[in-house]
């Protein structure tokens, strides 16, 4: 019986600690969303410019709150931002004490890099395939057909894009994480290949918008991050 109520009681206490530590990350986001949120018009004011330089255009809003309701949704993500470093830590000290050692250590290298990893991503995407999806779709204007680009649709394609690369280009670290685990052999991984490129071209269509050349850009980049951490597994296992 004695057993029983111990066993309640650590439940109990860890439930207590996982409310505690999801009130703290909430309370941070909800701190930091004020300042955001009067902080998204000039950072969505940098954010057009960054999307659309090079090309002489304005972009366009079709109702009265449009623009309103973006710079909400900007102002979420720039406090998701802030916050993540905060938030992971809470998270981190959470779990802590039901890992060993050795657990630790993997667990703090595969945070790092993939907090690393995905603002790569994030600025791949802004500064190379954004600008090159803007060209391609410019590329079609001529003096009988002018571009009109709504703000919201930029925009929305903007973050969704960044995010889909920012989360693609965690691949090589969860190959490399299940391959170093053990989970999964390094030859299976090398003979699953043809599995891989469906599997990432079925991942990409779902994250990109519906068009080939979307597809294509993230499709790419995230293939060749899969054969880097197939590479890095097979340098560490020879060593």
């Amino acid at each position: 019986m004695s057993e029983l109520e111990d066993k309640d009681e650590s439940l109990i206490s860890h439930i207590e600690a996982f409310r505690k530590m999801l009130l703290k990350c909430l309370t941070c986001y909800a701190l930091v969303l004020l300042p955001a949120l009067f902080a998204a018009p000039k950072c969505l004011e940098l954010f057009i410019k960054l999307i659309i330089r090079g090309h002489d255009i304005a972009l366009n809003y079709f109702s009265p709150a449009e623009v309103f309701i973006i710079q909400i949704k900007l102002a979420m993500v720039i406090d998701l931002v802030i916050c993540f470093p905060y938030i992971a830590k809470q998270i981190w000290e959470f779990c802590a004490p039901a890992l060993y050692e050795n657990e630790k250590k993997f667990i703090k290298s595969v945070v790092f890099t993939s907090s690393a990893l995905f603002i790569l991503g994030a600025l791949f995407c802004l500064f190379v395939i954004l600008p090159l999806i803007i060209n391609f779709g410019m590329s079609f204007a001529t003096s009988e057909i002018k571009a009109v680009l709504g703000v919201s649709n930029i925009i929305n394609l903007s973050l969704w894009m960044t995010l889909a690369f920012g989360l693609m280009f965690q691949l090589p670290l969860i190959t490399y994480s299940l391959i170093k685990s053990g989970f999964v052999e390094y030859e299976t991984f090398v003979n699953m290949r043809p599995y891989v490129v469906v599997i990432i071209l079925i991942i990409a269509g779902i994250l990109t918008p519906p068009d080939i050349l979307s597809q294509i850009l993230l499709f790419t980049p995230t293939y060749l991050l899969f054969e880097l951490g197939l590479l890095f597994a097979k340098i560490k296992k020879k060593a």
